[in-house]
């Protein structure tokens, strides 16, 4: 029992790893940056300030809980510890329930340099002017999970982010209607239905789509009359299939029946004798068997020898 509940446990300690630390926290990106803010998004305290963008690329959940994000290079010498390291990022808390991405979407974090004012509020903040090297790593304090250097002197509100989400070519962002800037949501946007907008402009009157319509309609009930006709056929085949083996199983019995009837009285009777004979265990009337039974004779003193009068009469 010890050893069922002890691989019970590892079981759920790897799936909890694997959902938080391991291969779903490789499919973490940093998707977009924007290091100076004057016109842009706001956060919770209604201030603008820098903010980093993480997508998750997957089509699973990723609970991002327990990672690091830094802007300090100097958490690549691979001479420092882990708890050196780490004494350089920004810790993820692990007890907001918001730290968990969906499938393909995104999480912002404030880089203003004021973690206490929640979860999303990093402790470090970006320059707005030189370059900007930014960095997610593993909850293992080790694992390097993606980075990317900024480029200086982006213009405010200008932000420098990958051309689709989780896609490896990075453009700048901004000051543009059709290349503007996208906190919290996909970096390409569709304004536009191209085919929808083809059809209605090769069908104006709509007489195309009526008939596609339609034609999917009775084509539908095309299909659900054939299949109703196909499954009652098959119904009625099986029914009759069933109905022969239920008559010739009582064929059968009714056969059997009368067949135990059909003998003679006189074969009846001779059967009732022998059972008759054999029970009473009485063979005297049969020629080559000798039925010998032993008789209980009862003592009584006139049948003793001693007391009989055979003895001569003393004088």
């Amino acid at each position: 029992m010890n050893k069922i509940k002890t691989g019970i446990l590892i079981v759920l300690l790897a799936a909890v790893c694997f959902n938080s630390y391991g291969q779903g926290a490789k499919s973490l990106k940093i998707n977009e940056v924007l290091t100076k803010n004057t016109e842009n998004f706001q956060d919770d305290y209604g201030q603008r300030n820098a903010w980093i963008e993480i997508f998750n690329s997957s089509f699973a959940s990723v609970d991002i809980r327990s990672c690091y994000l830094t802007n300090d290079k100097r958490v690549l010498n691979p001479n420092l510890s882990i708890e050196e390291r780490v004494s350089m990022m920004y810790t993820i808390p692990k007890s907001d329930v918001l730290t968990e991405i969906a499938p393909r979407q995104h999480l912002l974090f404030w880089a203003d340099n004021r973690p206490n004012r929640g979860t999303f509020h990093l402790n470090f903040a970006l320059d707005s002017v030189a370059s900007n090297w930014i960095a997610l790593y593993d909850a293992n304090g080790k694992t390097l999970i993606d980075s990317v250097t900024v480029p200086a002197n982006i213009p405010a509100n200008f932000s420098y982010a990958r051309e689709a989400d989780g896609s490896h070519h990075w453009i700048l962002k901004g000051g543009d209607a059709n290349n503007y800037v996208t906190p919290n949501t996909n970096n390409q946007t569709q304004d536009k239905q191209e085919k929808i907008d083809g059809f209605r402009k090769h069908d104006s009157a709509g007489i195309a789509m009526a008939i596609i319509a339609m034609s999917i309609v009775f084509g539908g009930l095309i299909l659900l009359y054939v299949s109703f006709r196909l499954i009652s056929a098959i119904s009625v085949k099986l029914a009759k299939r069933n109905a022969m083996k239920t008559r010739g199983i009582t064929d059968k019995k009714e056969a059997k029946e009368k067949a135990i009837g059909a003998e003679s009285g006189e074969i009846f009777a001779a059967i009732s004798l022998a059972l008759h004979e054999y029970q009473d265990n009485v063979h005297d009337i049969e020629d080559t068997i000798l039925t010998i039974n032993r008789v209980k004779r009862n003592y009584s003193p006139w049948s003793s020898k001693i007391y009989t009068l055979r003895q001569t009469p003393k004088n």
